[in-house]
């Protein structure tokens, strides 16, 4: 959605009123005009429909009590965090950036993990080198553009690919994110403790995808 600079002529009571909602938002005074004018003339902008993406996936994650989600009003990002079967219960953190406007892809997942344990960083690293390869076998042929990951030290990143169909609601959106990181965590930590090898890693995520409506 294109942005234009425009003059308004404010009251200095108002615009008082309007930063301190701003601020309180953790937003700015042009972004809450712009929500607030939005929303008297019913129109849905990015930053609504990327509130209302979180929130929901905020209500769907909430009562697993495996995640513990946040994200703030206006922004662009949320976290999840989760809780590593292992020692010291190291958490790993899911973290999901949406893109005001879709080109390519809806936004990207990081998953961000802290240890000084090698053996932990060894065994999470082959975890994220077996799901691209498990990826790239099993979406290959379901989206027009590749998607694309990236491995740094302590973080894996991978792009959300924008489903086929592309006017999914907020609703189907959220459900397919929040069902993508339930899916991802739960094997994750299967296979951190031996519970699952590669290939049923491999097994539940080929079973997982005649359950998923939309693939992201």
């Amino acid at each position: 959605m294109k942005k234009t600079l425009y003059s308004l002529m404010l009251d200095d009571e108002v615009i008082r009123e309007v930063d301190m909602l701003a601020h309180s938002a953790g937003t700015n005074r042009s972004n809450l005009i712009n929500q607030i004018l939005a929303e008297y003339v019913s129109i849905t902008t990015p930053e609504r429909r990327i509130n209302d993406i979180f929130s929901a996936i905020e209500s769907l994650m909430s009562p697993s009590r495996e995640f513990v989600p946040f994200f703030a009003p206006s922004g662009m990002t949320m976290s999840l965090k989760s809780s590593l079967e292992y020692k010291y219960r190291p958490t790993v953190k899911y973290e999901v950036e949406l893109y005001r406007s879709a080109n390519g892809s809806l936004g990207e997942l990081s998953v961000v993990f802290r240890t000084q344990s090698a053996a932990l960083i060894r065994e999470m690293t082959a975890f994220f080198r077996l799901w691209k390869r498990i990826e790239d076998k099993y979406l290959s042929l379901r989206f027009a553009g590749p998607i694309d990951y990236a491995l740094y030290d302590g973080k894996f990143v991978r792009s959300i690919g924008i489903p086929p169909e592309h006017d999914c609601t907020t609703e189907e959106i959220a459900t397919a994110l929040s069902d993508y990181i339930k899916l991802f965590d739960s094997l994750l930590k299967d296979f951190l403790c031996g519970r699952v090898s590669a290939s049923e890693v491999e097994k539940e995520y080929a079973a997982s995808m005649e359950g998923r409506e939309i693939l992201i």
